[in-house]
């Protein structure tokens, strides 16, 4: 018999000390109700994150859940889906986490194309840390350690997972959860890499970048929009003005999982018992 799932049935009972208004409730809704939507159930389904605001809610969806150290959320959910192709895996964290100590691991998931999804929950601040600004802050913005402003250019990554070879990209808002849970569903059934970059304000910190600042300042993709068109992907990318919502891009080619495996026995299938005992003999030997 299929059981019904509800967004519920991904609740956990850990309270939230994420600041009231945060943008990331909007992704832990959208998230619950996408896994429910699409049938899945808590011991399917592996969820990673990473350190930051953002990086708390693994612990806020009922699941196998792993809290990793910072940046590296993509190594981790990879090696899991190594392990058991089985599980629906899901890797999370902010702007800061993937995007500049995580940047080294974000390239490679995204030229490995992995079988998962990964959320990147943009503030455009370091929210945990008091608000300094991240790799996707604007040249100018004020914090407490650049009083004179950022002197960085923001990165783009969506448009840096297109260049490495992303094969879905998606945006959405926080503020609008009923289209951030049809992107999730994309994501999750996507067959490889799928990037959902999420605008979640920070309330506490960036006065700037605010629900109201996005609500003039993004635009949704119309049904006109070529998802399959690479290079009209990277000019909605990097076109000056609005930010585009949707799915970008999207194209198939092979997983890691087809390219490595080859028809090979997953690592939670197998027999360990033989390995460890060879495992003590060795250790034996060298006492």
């Amino acid at each position: 018999m299929t059981t019904t799932m509800t967004p519920k049935d991904f609740a956990t009972a850990t309270p939230s000390w994420w600041c009231p208004g945060c943008g990331d409730y909007g992704v832990l809704s959208a998230l619950k109700a996408a896994l429910a939507e699409l049938g899945k159930q808590p011991k399917d389904v592996a969820f990673v994150s990473g350190i930051g605001c953002s990086g708390k809610i693994s612990g806020y969806l009922h699941s196998y859940a792993f809290h990793g150290v910072h940046g590296r959320a993509l190594p981790v959910a990879t090696a899991v889906k190594l392990a058991n192709r089985d599980l629906t895996v899901i890797a999370a964290g902010g702007d800061g986490d993937g995007y500049a100590i995580g940047a080294g691991h974000f390239l490679h998931a995204v030229r490995r194309n992995p079988k998962m999804a990964y959320v990147v929950m943009d503030n455009q601040t370091y929210g945990l840390t008091k608000g300094q600004s991240s790799p996707t802050s604007q040249t100018g913005y004020i914090t407490g350690t650049s009083p004179q402003g950022n002197p960085d250019a923001p990165i783009n990554g969506l448009a840096v997972a297109l260049a490495a070879g992303g094969t879905f990209l998606a945006r959405g808002f926080s503020a609008n959860p009923k289209h951030l849970v049809g992107l999730m569903k994309e994501a999750v059934e996507h067959d490889g890499f799928a990037i959902v970059e999420v605008m979640s304000p920070c309330v506490t910190y960036n006065k700037i970048n605010t629900y109201a600042w996005f609500k003039q300042n993004v635009y949704y993709l119309d049904d006109g929009y070529d998802a399959t068109d690479r290079v009209r992907a990277f000019e909605a990318l990097t076109a000056e003005g609005k930010i585009p919502l949707g799915v970008i891009y999207r194209e198939q080619r092979p997983t890691l999982e087809t390219l490595t495996h080859l028809g090979a026995t997953p690592i939670v299938d197998l027999r360990l018992d033989p390995q460890l005992r060879e495992l003590v003999a060795i250790q034996d030997a060298y006492a």
